[in-house]
């Protein structure tokens, strides 16, 4: 069993603990352990926009910091947000070595972080791993259920963090269509979902879930795939206001977990939108 260094971040503790869930037992059919090798905190959650903002960077250069000192070479997560924050500091402190060295002053409590750590979303560890090994551990091919994967903004955007072509990603496409999903694409699946104007704006954010489950559907899309909780969140919960009929969200991960036979850590109840009925019509639930 291979292992490498994992960031959970803080929703995979709570209302995305099926993300996680799901996520571990996908890694582990795959013969990969992700271990919390250090002891992490919050990423920070949105990464500043700001040059000269170095404050907003600390609690995600301080846990690339403990991994470092941990021996963590490569840390993978779940989470876009996550990725991207994580990601988007690590390549600042790389380029701008002041930066850095302010960082490590001000942290002076932590061991000086080098920039030898590489940040990894688990979609790229699974295009690592291959879709051929996908494929051999598939039980349950997911037939005929035709799913559009959602990007949104932080796997795609800005271009040097990119897990994939911002604009013709197909990263996750290829993972699902690996474990037999029909992939139905639109451009607004590369949208932002609204974000955190969920808090404050919650009309915006209706307005562009709309707008995308709109799409998808006219598409013939079963259900949308997502790899963000914030995402997930919106588009699936935030459809209670829609009062149009609901269309399953579900995390990627979900996804693979039942074509390999794990629907016990599939969580599916957890939605607001219960995707069970369109599973049981086709056969995939029992």
């Amino acid at each position: 069993m291979k292992e490498i260094a994992y960031f959970p971040g803080c929703t995979h503790l709570h209302t995305a603990s099926h993300f996680e869930r799901s996520a571990l037992s996908v890694f582990e059919a795959l013969g990969w352990r992700l271990v919390e090798k250090f002891n992490w905190i919050c990423c920070g959650t949105v990464h500043g926009l700001s040059t000269d903002n170095l404050m907003q960077n600390v609690s995600a250069v301080r846990n690339l910091a403990r991994a470092e000192s941990a021996g963590a070479r490569r840390i993978v997560t779940n989470c876009a947000m996550c990725y991207n924050t994580l990601k988007q500091a690590n390549e600042m402190v790389k380029r701008d070595e002041d930066a850095l060295k302010n960082l490590n002053e001000f942290m002076d409590d932590e061991p000086d972080y080098r920039g030898g750590v590489e940040v990894l979303h688990s979609l790229q560890l699974l295009r690592e791993i291959g879709l051929d090994e996908i494929e051999k551990r598939v039980v349950k091919p997911l037939e005929g259920l035709r799913v559009a994967p959602y990007y949104g903004c932080l796997l795609l955007r800005p271009r040097e963090v990119a897990i994939d072509n911002p604009e013709r990603p197909k990263i996750m496409d290829e993972v699902l269509k690996a474990i037999g999903a029909e992939i139905v694409r639109d451009a607004r699946l590369k949208y932002c979902c609204g974000s955190y104007h969920t808090v404050d704006r919650k009309e915006i954010v209706l307005s562009r879930i709309d707008e995308i489950i709109s799409a998808v559907r006219r598409r013939g899309a079963d259900l949308i795939a997502v790899a963000c909780p914030l995402c997930e969140f919106n588009l699936d919960k935030r459809q209670k206001f829609l009062n149009k009929g609901g269309l399953p969200v579900l995390y990627f991960t979900q996804l693979i977990a039942l074509a390999f036979g794990k629907e016990e850590d599939c969580l599916f109840e957890k939605h607001h939108v219960d995707p069970r009925p369109l599973l049981k019509e086709r056969g995939l639930l029992r």
